[in-house]
């Protein structure tokens, strides 16, 4: 069993955990990920991307989006709550290795957070490493602070202009491109459309793209091929052989259109247990009460 330690809201259904899991602290590198299972006889597993992690203090830290049934009641966890079952680490880490020009890293939503540390990585072996931060709004930014505080720099883009420029984050990543000095390579973490989209502006300058794919996911040994994806023409499987791929060979309309194919359980689901939510707590009201 794994206790969370530090529980933060960061939006309005984002959430941020510490989590005791003391031997993937010690083993995890930049871009692997785990399974997060609430319960151990009839609990979904999901996979989280490791955001950050303490070696001494044997932490981990997690952050998702309420999205499903599952996450919801992830959710409703407190600080000093169990976790069934924390798998990891798992996939393959992001390959770091000297640049002669920057790594930008592109985070989008939630996407941000794994990007942090891929960057501590790569300024760790003394890379230049330029920071887009992309969300809809302000209210929706996340790892803003963290990321200024190692990156060389860092662009902040919202769709409504609430923060920073206004604009989606393939802008500046499409001027970076353009610039005397292209970057080295992409890193872009976040929802598939930006994703793709970061693929297709840097293709015609060439720019190695790497992206971090979130798909649906059971076991995590590549046993079930719920996770498997088309990569050059090539099928491969997320949890093995991924998360990150060359986003310029990823099939994107494939894997949108396979990363559906719940959605609507999913959302069916997510209701039901929001209602069941709302009933328990007006019930222990009622009960309070009395």
């Amino acid at each position: 069993m794994h206790t969370i330690l530090e529980k933060r809201q960061l939006s309005a259904d984002v959430f941020y955990f510490k989590v005791n899991a003391p031997d993937i602290a010690r083993n995890r590198k930049a871009g692997q990920f785990v399974l997060i299972q609430l319960d151990i006889e009839y609990g979904e597993r999901i996979p989280l991307t490791i955001a950050d992690a303490n070696a001494v203090e044997g932490w981990i830290a997690l952050v998702f989006q309420t999205v499903g049934a599952t996450t919801f009641l992830l959710s409703r966890k407190q600080e000093g709550d169990k976790l069934a079952a924390v798998l990891g680490p798992l996939g393959n880490p992001t390959h770091i290795e000297k640049k002669n020009g920057s790594v930008v890293v592109v985070g989008g939503g939630i996407g941000v957070a794994p990007c942090y540390p891929i960057v501590e990585a790569h300024k760790k072996i003394g890379n230049k490493v330029i920071v887009i931060v992309a969300a809809r709004t302000k209210e929706l930014l996340i790892f803003v602070e963290e990321m200024k505080a190692i990156a060389d720099e860092v662009i902040i883009m919202t769709d409504d202009g609430s923060a920073g420029r206004q604009g989606v984050s393939t802008l500046p990543l499409k001027e970076i491109c353009e610039s005397k000095n292209p970057p080295a390579e992409v890193v872009a973490i976040g929802p598939p459309i930006m994703m793709k989209f970061c693929a297709a502006t840097t293709k015609p300058f060439n720019v190695p793209t790497i992206v971090s794919l979130n798909t649906i996911m059971i076991d995590g040994t590549g046993m079930c091929g719920c996770c498997r994806v088309s990569i050059g023409g090539k099928t491969k499987f997320v949890c093995v052989d991924g998360p990150e791929f060359d986003g310029h060979l990823v099939d994107w309309d494939n894997m949108m259109m396979r990363m559906k194919s719940f959605k609507e359980r999913e959302t069916e689901d997510f209701h039901k247990c929001k209602l069941q939510a709302q009933a328990d707590a007006l019930a222990a009201g009622e009960k309070n009460n009395v």
